[in-house]
């Protein structure tokens, strides 16, 4: 159990990191009301769970550690949601409805496919 939870951990750790930079990278490279950078790294996270456990299903290719490791770990440290939800509120706040609906929407519906997209992908391999 403790080296499971080392693996989340560390995994965690490089995915607060990544989402840290990558979502400051978008954000700064282009100039939005919309939150872009947390819409990119969330469904980019959602495509990387959904291609990991597709070809865990499928193959060897990740050991039970590897698994938490960059699934819960990574990927769980890559996305969040609360930064959608203080995001959202904001827009809320500054009247953006229009920019609140679609970052909603796009965040959920786009995150469902990127995820099943990243499944198929694997299936097709």
């Amino acid at each position: 159990m403790l080296r499971t939870l080392l693996l989340v951990g560390a995994g965690g750790f490089l995915g607060s990191v990544s989402r840290f930079l990558a979502s400051r990278f978008f954000q700064s490279n282009l100039q939005s009301v919309f939150p872009l950078g947390t819409f990119i790294v969330n469904i980019t996270g959602c495509f990387l769970i959904g291609l990991i456990y597709g070809l865990s299903e499928r193959s060897t290719m990740f050991s039970p550690g590897w698994k938490m490791f960059l699934t819960a770990g990574f990927c769980g440290g890559f996305t969040t949601f609360s930064t959608f939800a203080n995001e959202n509120l904001a827009l809320l706040r500054d009247g953006a409805f229009f920019h609140f609906f679609l970052y909603t929407g796009l965040s959920i519906f786009v995150g469902i496919a990127a995820t099943f997209i990243g499944i198929l992908i694997t299936k097709l391999l």
